[in-house]
């Protein structure tokens, strides 16, 4: 399959479904510091980080679960070309309705679910808020062209989900790190991909079969260490657990701690993550998660298939 030019320009939202609310407003907004705003649902948690009127959407409903990865690109071509990627390798594709375009606020978007069984939209043409960001510790998301951050989600099928992203929408293989001891033959490997100068914002990592598709964790970055500390001491302060304690990382050379939200998975919370200059990258394969820190050892156990170097 030809690789297309790759139209994806980056991470756009999450859209996710929670049992608890008030525990995720109480860990987004007085934790981390986003910024609650309205949206089309009066019952949803719609949370902003920079001029885009909301990043993350938590909806109420059970189970916990992921609703949709939203990923942009520049406009109605490049998501008609997308589209037409999609349609060729077999992929069944959806136009959103116009309320739930309306709900996102955006122009046009489609969805579909990729081999591992994600849901995924792409979608163009974002609506801006141009009032002040006002963040709880007036800090600044690093967003921009680098989009929201990044997602590591699971797939019961790695290496059809890696050519799939790679072959399919054009996201760019940013190295790799092996995933426990190689099984009749086959190694498996958390896999890091970039669509931008963001190091990675997706990994893949193989799951079980009939495991529900969801997160393992989600990525935010922030633009000051003082920021992540504050976050840090709110964390303990109001009881959420520490999955992981502050650490660097050896790929993306994020300092970042990993708390437990409300359904299950981790938000990693970091600063100083690095560029990657495509005119120089080669793939790479990391053999330690961090150079320091990261001590998963008191982690409530995330799922049977999520190794910590995750």
């Amino acid at each position: 399959m030809t690789q297309n030019v790759r139209h994806i320009r980056s991470l756009g939202y999450i859209r996710m479904q929670s049992q608890d609310i008030a525990r995720w407003r109480e860990l987004a907004i007085d934790t981390l510091g986003f910024q609650e705003v309205a949206g089309a649902n009066p019952d949803a948690l719609y949370l902003r980080m920079d001029e885009r009127p909301a990043r993350l959407v938590v909806v109420p409903g059970g189970p916990d679960r992921v609703l949709s990865i939203g990923w942009e690109v520049r406009d109605h071509l490049a998501l008609a070309a997308v589209t037409r990627d999609l349609e060729a390798a077999g992929i069944a594709v959806k136009p959103l309705t116009d309320d739930e375009l309306a709900d996102r606020r955006v122009e046009g978007a489609i969805g579909f679910t990729d081999p591992g069984g994600n849901p995924t939209e792409i979608f163009f043409a974002p609506e801006l808020d141009h009032s002040p960001v006002r963040t709880g510790f007036a800090q600044k998301f690093v967003t921009g062209d680098q989009g929201l951050g990044h997602v590591v989600v699971p797939t019961t099928a790695p290496e059809e989900t890696f050519a799939f992203y790679t072959e399919v929408l054009g996201f760019l293989p940013r190295g790799a790190m092996k995933a426990g001891p190689p099984i009749d033959g086959y190694q498996p490997r958390v896999r890091f991909l970039g669509v931008n100068q963001r190091h990675h914002s997706l990994a893949l990592i193989g799951a079980p079969h009939g495991e529900a598709p969801g997160l393992v964790h989600f990525m935010v970055e922030v633009d000051d260490l003082d920021a992540v500390g504050r976050a840090l001491d709110q964390v303990n302060q109001r009881g959420f657990s520490i999955s992981s304690t502050l650490g660097r990382h050896t790929n993306d050379k994020m300092v970042s701690f990993y708390v437990r939200a409300p359904g299950g998975w981790d938000v990693e919370y970091g600063t100083d993550g690095s560029r990657v200059d495509e005119t120089s990258y080669t793939a790479e394969e990391i053999t330690a998660d961090s150079y320091w820190g990261h001590d998963w050892s008191g982690a409530e156990p995330l799922a049977a298939f999520v190794p910590p170097s995750a």
